[in-house]
């Protein structure tokens, strides 16, 4: 079995996930919103420190599968260096007092993974990466092979909706609040721009149309003055334009790319609204659509262990003493993750 933990941002969680059948036997997550949603967005110390008090009690109730651990896999990158810490912390002690090996696992990797949790991969994919962090198209040709095709010039699809819903005064996180009071409003009420509509880049943008949103309240005078059908259709018509600003440039792609299966991951990826829209375009373009299960959408270990395993088979493992955070700077479109 392999001990998968994630720490990256403000879920606490921990995974048991059996090499040989790929079941998970364990998983357990506890998520911080509560804590944050009084700032409108994580902050990383106070993470941190609920990190160092949830992790242990979640380790606890997995004692039972020690003594048949064979790795022990933590996310190291991108994430918030201080809530990192605390999965490392952990992971580097178990792998030494279990004296088995190490593997660091690359969050976003491990989102294109949360498709194949209990089940045999599938690729090459299309990827779209749509999370608070980062908003990207990724070409998965193999486990080792994955390259970048187009990403966020800017603000991301998960940041730019969670701004959006503090700049109305729903709360944190944005994502599900915008998604549920959307269903009540009109998407046509408010003109709002879609992002590089007529540029030819192949890349996302979210700032300007997050700007357009800001301004839009404050004609309302502010969000304590917007009724609740304001609220509601402006978060409709917010959706439907970052919707038509991810087809309008994955429509780019699917032109150009032979790959007939195409998937959406990443907490973003939860959203029904956005998700209709691309079996719509998939089946436009010929190509199949693939998501991961609701509960595995956001960060969670269940993903980190399912990474691990192909990890593990290719004994892609490192020294306890030399795992650390893993400082990444944007990765632009031809890069490799």
């Amino acid at each position: 079995m392999i001990l998968s933990i994630e720490s990256s941002c403000d879920d606490s969680s921990i995974a048991i996930t059996e090499i040989k059948t790929k079941k998970i036997l364990y998983h357990k997550k506890i998520s911080q919103e509560a804590e944050h949603s009084c700032y409108g967005g994580v902050v990383p110390e106070l993470a941190s420190r609920l990190h160092a008090v949830a992790l242990p009690e979640i380790l606890k109730e997995t004692k039972s599968y020690f003594e048949r651990l064979k790795a022990i896999a933590v996310t190291n990158q991108p994430g918030l260096g201080v809530t990192l810490l605390e999965g490392i912390a952990m992971a580097k002690t178990l792998a030494v007092l279990q004296s088995i090996p190490l593997i660091p696992v690359h969050h976003l990797k491990g989102h294109i993974y949360s498709l194949f949790i209990e089940k045999e991969s599938t690729l090459p994919l299309l990827v779209l990466l749509i999370s608070g962090g980062h908003t990207q198209v990724i070409r998965v040709e193999s486990f080792e092979c994955m390259e970048i095709l187009a990403t966020s010039m800017d603000d991301s699809v998960g940041e730019s909706f969670d701004k959006c819903a503090k700049m109305m005064g729903l709360g944190y996180p944005g994502g599900p609040l915008i998604e549920a009071l959307a269903l009540k409003g009109d998407e046509n009420r408010f003109d709002l721009p879609v992002p590089l509509r007529n540029s030819p880049l192949i890349a996302f943008s979210l700032s300007g149309l997050k700007n357009a949103v800001r301004l839009k309240v404050e004609a309302c005078g502010g969000h304590k003055s917007m009724s609740e059908q304001d609220k509601a259709d402006l978060s409709a018509s917010f959706q439907k334009a970052v919707k038509l600003h991810l087809l309008q440039k994955s429509k780019k792609i699917f032109a150009k790319d032979p790959i007939k299966d195409f998937a959406i991951v990443g907490g973003a990826s939860a959203n029904n609204y956005i998700r209709n829209a691309y079996e719509k375009l998939c089946t436009e373009f010929g190509k199949k659509l693939h998501v991961a299960p609701l509960k595995y959408c956001s960060d969670n270990a269940a993903m980190i262990g399912r990474y691990a395993l192909d990890a593990y088979a290719k004994k892609q493992f490192i020294d306890p003493d030399k795992i650390d955070v893993v400082s990444t700077k944007k990765r632009q479109a031809g890069m490799h993750l």
